[in-house]
Order: structure tokens, then sequence, then C-alpha cells
């Protein structure tokens, strides 16, 4: 079984779009959806899009609170999860079809650990595209997922290499970096694809840098950016 965890916090516009593709996924699966302390509808969106699921099989769904932070979020709902798998999704992120039960599918090959998948933008603006590109082609040399890009391990492996660091910003990265040491990460396609929507409230080209800069600290490990570099954008 797959464990979807699901960090939100003031995701009343994104949220419902991710659960309703992710609900239409066939598949042994459940979703914790863990909020930071929303101010908005969140929750019950999370309740509603329940009630609003076509499928008749029933699809277990747990929302619990944690302090903000993707980290601290991330790692209670790992806690709680009860799948072999522990996929984290951001609320923004949807996932291809049939993703889930592919996983369903590697969970019996223990040479596979971890993975993520390729990653778009929804829309056509080709700048988007072109981070996009760039991301792809940096997850593909490094094998270091990003949070977008839907990453998956073992619930063993993930509680063995201590979850994520308690730090405010990059928290995937540093993770990744654990994980390196101890596996090779796959890396899934057809992509993952993310609403573009605060990409291009915070400026394409702003957002560019901004990426850009994320991969040079990675890359080179320059020291760490500042934590307004990553201020929230809704």
């Amino acid at each position: 079984m797959i464990s979807v965890v699901i960090p939100a916090y003031n995701e009343e516009r994104a949220l419902p779009v991710t659960l309703r593709h992710l609900l239409d996924q066939a598949g042994e699966y459940e979703v914790i959806v863990v909020d930071g302390g929303s101010s908005d509808s969140t929750c019950e969106m999370v309740r509603q899009s329940v009630l609003a699921r076509r499928s008749p099989v029933p699809i277990p769904l747990t929302l619990v609170t944690a302090e903000k932070g993707r980290a601290s979020q991330m790692n209670a709902g790992a806690r709680l999860a009860r799948g072999d798998w522990v996929l984290f999704l951001h609320a923004d992120t949807w996932l291809p079809v049939d993703a889930l039960s592919r996983l369903n599918a590697l969970e019996a090959d223990p040479a596979i650990q971890a993975g993520g998948f390729c990653h778009q933008f929804s829309g056509s603006d080709w700048r988007l595209q072109l981070i996009s590109w760039l991301d792809n082609f940096r997850c593909v040399r490094s094998r270091i997922i990003y949070g977008d890009q839907a990453l998956f391990v073992r619930k063993g492996l993930f509680e063995q290499l201590g979850g994520f660091p308690d730090q405010p910003i990059l928290e995937d990265v540093a993770f990744c970096e654990k994980l390196l040491t101890v596996t090779t990460p796959m890396i899934l396609s057809p992509p993952v694809v993310t609403d573009a929507r605060k990409f291009l409230k915070m400026g394409v080209w702003r957002s560019f840098i901004r990426v850009l800069l994320i991969i040079l600290h990675v890359e080179f490990k320059l020291p760490c950016l500042p934590r307004v570099f990553f201020q929230d954008i809704r």
C-alpha cells in the first residue's frame, strides 16, 4: 500500500484540484493531509473532496494538524503512514494517471527503494517549460528530487534516515542527499504537473532566477539561501 502525505497551508484554491486528481487514481493507497494551521477553508475542502469522490471504492483519508513547516508536517504524516511506500505530494501538484498503480506494482521489487517523477508546470508558458526542462535535466543528473516531484520512499528507509531534517527550507534536498548514500532513486515519467499559479504570481523571470539559484546552491554547496527567498505565495 502507498501512503500519500500532503502538507497543506492555506491551500483552499489548489488542494481541491489535487485531491480530485488523486482520489480518482486506481490502486491501494491512503491519503494523509497534514494541515499547518490554515486560516482559510483548507480543512473543510478536504472533507468536501471525500464526499464528492465519484469512485465507489473507499479511500482512507486522514486529516491531521502539525506545526507549520513542510519538514514538520511531512514527518508528522509519515509517522501515521501504514503503507510500504510513503509518497510526499505538494498541495498544488497532480499525479499522472495510474501513478499509484505503478507504485503498487513496484512494491514487490526490493531493489527499488525510492524515486520521484519528472516535472512540468500547467499551462503553455515557454519560460515555465524551460524551468521544468532545466529541473528535469538537473534531477536526472544528480538524482536529487525536489518536493514538487512527488518523492516516494520505503517507509522503513525513511525512518532509518531520520525523516526530513528539522530545517525551514530545502528539507527535500537535505533528505535526498542522505538518501543517495544508501540508494539511487529512480525517476518516473510521465511527469507530475504543478499548478503554475504561484510562479506566475511571483513573476516568471523572478521564479526562474529563484530556481537557478537553488540549483547552484545544491550543485556547488553555496551558502544557504535566506528564508525570505522562500516566502509563502498563495
